[in-house]
């Protein structure tokens, strides 16, 4: 254990710990007095240093959301915690600390510069997020296998490592080994790398590095092809037609249906099946080329409507910048006019009329806000109407083709109830010519039996149909209903915040009249 351990009683963060060391951190001058007195909000602190506070568990953090710099060295921590609000910390020091794992850090995305030398760390791992990381110390650890330098491999912005004090730098191959497989570092414990060591370390590890790399490039291609199929279904989920480019609803109709299955093995059956899923899948896949065509309509529909009202707002603010611009002209010359006028009585009358003026800046600015509101409601009302005939149109098309699929599990149903019955009336007369599975035979006991088992697989198939419709129908509504619930609200709130700049610009100047007038009056 640490050697404080015996010293000091180990203390974990609190309030008062942070008050005090921030208030002690703070500026020494008459404005670090006034920040004293009146408390410093913990979330405006950038930098904060814990250094020799005896520390053994990481807490109350949480306020200081907007913190770069965290100086945790020399404590006695034994686990990274506490810290996931910290996310646009970019300097950490935890070094002369416990700390056995590398963790806590996956939300600490902007790190920069991260210390945690002289702990007891035997494995380097868990830096993932970290994805901006130039300087990691890990001197005096544990560290002892060269798996780890691979890790680091990941790292493309790492420049500066420190691993001395580690067995892994008892290694002979060390510093070659590690010039070697992280080609673009700059300095290796304390010590910039030259160019000749680089080309030493290459040609020394050529193969193993050509081995990773073929591996990497391998694990890299098969990352950007699952990265690539996520985005894929990501726009497939979004035309709401996903999984319907193949056999993927078929294939669930039978995943459960465990009569269906058993009467697969019927003569006549195989060939009847592979028909029924031909033409299945074919509507499937018109249901899906249909769903993508539909929604890049919406999309155009939506990018159309984004425009105009964005050519809209633009139009109505340049006006009213044109209508302020020219009134503030005239707002100079009304001022220095009142300043110079002596006389009470025309004084008043300058400032009346002025202050008419002004009421007449703010008349118009509504005015042209209340234009611009009837202008977007009648353009949203418009895209509305036309999107939701889209989605109607759509749903329509589509549970007519859901329907279809529909009539072929009817037929289908048909056509097996069919052969099943004739194979029950042979295996009676003892006809039948094939061997069957025991529990397909098991089927065959009567009529009743062999009827309930076919009308089980078909209810089963069309309630996956049924499903997958009503899937697809709610998501679409669900989906028009939120977009023009949004974009109404978004309306209301841009009509509130134009109405409050409009009303704070003109309380504005007539403060400065009225102030004006009151400092005339006054001398």
């Amino acid at each position: 254990m640490n050697w404080l351990y015996d010293s000091v009683e180990p203390r974990v963060m609190d309030e008062d710990m942070l008050k005090l060391a921030v208030g002690e951190q703070g500026p020494r001058d008459e404005a670090g007095q006034l920040a004293r007195q009146e408390g410093i909000l913990f979330k405006d602190v950038l930098s904060l240093r814990l250094d020799f506070q005896n520390i053994l568990r990481i807490d109350s953090l949480w306020q200081f959301e907007n913190l770069r710099k965290l100086q945790l060295d020399n404590n006695i921590i034994e686990k990274i915690e506490g810290l996931e609000r910290l996310v646009h910390l970019v300097w950490l020091d935890l070094s002369f600390n416990n700390i056995e794992a590398i963790e806590g850090l996956d939300t600490l995305v902007n790190l920069e510069d991260l210390s945690l030398f002289n702990n007891r760390i035997s494995k380097i791992d868990s830096l993932d997020a970290l994805v901006k990381l130039q300087v990691l110390s890990l001197g005096n650890n544990e560290i002892s296998h060269v798996t780890n330098i691979i890790y680091l491999r990941r790292f493309k912005d790492l420049r500066t490592l420190s691993l001395s004090g580690n067995p892994i730098a008892e290694e002979e191959d060390y510093k070659m080994f590690i010039c070697a497989y992280l080609p673009d570092l700059v300095y290796l414990d304390f010590r910039r790398i030259d160019d000749h060591m680089k080309e030493l370390a290459e040609i020394k590890h050529q193969y193993g590095i050509d081995e990773l790399k073929q591996r990497e490039n391998l694990t890299q291609a098969q990352l950007d092809d699952e990265r690539a199929q996520r985005e894929e279904l990501e726009e497939h989920k979004a035309a709401f037609v996903e999984r319907l480019n193949g056999s993927f609803l078929f294939d669930s109709m039978y995943a459960e249906d465990v009569e269906g299955n058993k009467l697969a093995h019927l003569p006549g059956v195989s060939e009847l099946l592979q028909a029924y899923k031909d033409k299945f899948v074919i509507i499937c896949l018109n249901i899906f080329e249909y769903g993508l065509k539909q929604q890049e309509k919406r999309k155009v529909e939506l990018d159309t409507f984004n425009e105009c009202v964005q050519e809209a707002i633009q139009e109505n603010r340049e006006q009213g910048k044109r209508r302020i611009a020219k009134f503030e002209e005239t707002h100079l010359l009304s001022l220095n006019a009142i300043r110079d006028e002596s006389e009470v009585t025309n004084l008043e009358m300058k400032v009346a009329e002025h202050s008419k003026d002004i009421t007449e800046l703010f008349d118009m600015l509504m005015t042209l806000e209340m234009q611009l509101v009837e202008q977007l409601e009648e353009t949203i009302n418009t895209f509305e109407r036309n999107i939701m005939d889209l989605v109607a149109l759509f749903i329509e098309n589509v549970q007519s083709l859901m329907a279809q699929c529909r009539d072929l599990e009817n037929h289908h149903h048909e056509k097996l109830l069919e052969i099943s019955i004739n194979t029950l009336e042979k295996i009676l007369k003892g006809e039948l010519d094939e061997d069957l599975p025991y529990d397909v035979r098991a089927l065959f006991v009567d009529k009743d039996t062999i009827v309930n088992a076919v009308g089980t697989s078909h209810d089963l198939h069309l309630l996956k149909i049924d499903n997958r419709e009503d899937e697809l129908v709610t998501r679409t509504n669900s989906w028009c209903s939120h977009l023009v619930d949004a974009i109404h609200k978004d309306e209301i709130m841009r009509n509130r915040r134009r109405v409050k700049e409009i009303h704070q610009y003109v309380d504005h100047v007539q403060n400065e009249l009225d102030n004006l007038e009151c400092s005339e009056i006054i001398d």
